[in-house]
């Protein structure tokens, strides 16, 4: 019981702040479909990530713990984004900074 607790506390953690990591690569012009692709898709990555860190490459041996830990970083990074990211409009502001201009839009 406790290993799962840990599992869901690593991938709540990490999930939070994944927003404001994924708004660095993704772009304001980017449909709303396109944008969720890639959300999940960097969930899974970090969840993956996640459970290497905690419990190094043995613990995918454990695949329950494993698919809390994923599941609990998507779960985690979707509620932050819409309750916290999105309306504090930090992770919009992260897009736009990061976004190039084009020269016609630096004018």
């Amino acid at each position: 019981m406790s290993a799962t607790l840990d599992a869901l506390s690593t991938g709540g953690q990490v999930g939070a702040v994944l927003p404001l990591l994924t708004a660095v690569v993704q772009r304001p012009a980017w449909s709303a479909k396109y944008k969720k692709v890639i959300a999940v898709l960097a969930a899974l990555v970090a969840g993956v990530v996640a459970v290497a860190a905690d419990g190094g490459w043995d613990q995918f041996q454990h695949g329950k713990l494993t698919t809390v830990t994923i599941l609990a970083v998507l779960a985690a990074s979707q509620t932050s984004y819409d309750l916290v990211w999105k309306p504090s409009k930090l992770a919009p502001i992260i897009e736009s900074l990061t976004t190039k201009k084009t020269p016609q839009q630096a004018d």
